[in-house]
């Protein structure tokens, strides 16, 4: 609501910072995206929420659907990590899993996390269809955004370890520009991708053209591996944060706990 301030011998004059014709329009379109930043900052500071496992996926994915393996060893997957997490030695909240805070895998991956008792991120975005909030993202570390790229800072900044479950577009453009911020080394940062389901991900991306057509190197494929199931995915999950970040944190460049 705007409010006024009254002057004597003037009419009331709105504040600026409580002008909501202001702040709705064109003008007030850089202090929305600054929002969009210091908003989840103070949570994530109050919370000490200093990295995330980012899981990404179908919305359109059900439990019970066709594809409801998916939904379930995501659950399973975000459950494991999360308990694994929280039993690590550190004052601090490690590691906890993120999703985009909607329906399908990244329900899934709230849920899993939530059975084990532990806190978890939904980045939720307003869509015309698909994107609602779920119920099991921990309601203090639960962001709705307007920009997409104010979103995807947030998944890119804090992860330390990305999960991409089979998806379509929303889920290509994510893991597409994790990886190209890697490959460009913009991400001072040892990250863990995994791609979860190998037949899924082979054939919607052939990586093996991409490199006999020059387009990625061939070492660009070692920037993933790949998963089938959740005893594979949590091992390579568990090694290599554990390698990169519980192991080397103080002794690598360029990997410390994000300054949030």
């Amino acid at each position: 609501m705007t409010k006024h301030v009254q002057y004597e011998g003037h009419e009331h004059l709105p504040l600026a910072y409580r002008n909501d014709q202001f702040l709705d329009g064109p003008e007030g379109r850089s202090l929305r995206i600054l929002s969009e930043y210091l908003y989840p900052l103070s949570h994530f500071r109050r919370e000490r929420i200093h990295d995330t496992v980012v899981f990404f996926g179908s919305a359109r994915l059900m439990e019970m659907g066709p594809l409801g393996r998916y939904y379930n060893e995501a659950r399973e997957l975000a459950r494991r990590l999360t308990a694994w997490s929280d039993a690590l030695p550190d004052s601090d909240r490690r590691f906890v899993v993120c999703s985009g805070g909607g329906p399908g895998i990244m329900e899934a991956a709230n849920r899993g996390a939530s059975d084990a008792g532990g806190k978890t991120v939904g980045l939720n975005i307003g869509l015309p269809f698909e994107q609602r909030p779920n119920p099991f993202v921990t309601p203090e570390l639960n962001f709705e955004f307007h920009y997409f790229f104010m979103r995807k800072f947030w998944f890119a900044y804090l992860a330390k370890a990305l999960v991409v479950f089979p998806g379509g577009f929303g889920t290509l453009d994510e893991l597409t520009e994790i990886l190209t911020l890697m490959q460009t080394q913009k991400l001072m940062k040892r990250m863990v991708v995994v791609l979860y389901g190998t037949s899924f991900w082979k054939e919607v991306i052939n990586f093996d053209a991409l490199v006999r057509h020059g387009m990625i190197a061939p070492d660009d494929v070692n920037l993933f591996e790949f998963a089938d199931d959740v005893d594979t995915a949590y091992k390579i999950l568990e090694t290599g944060l554990t390698k990169y970040y519980l192991q080397d944190e103080q002794e690598v460049p360029g990997i410390a706990k994000s300054q949030v």
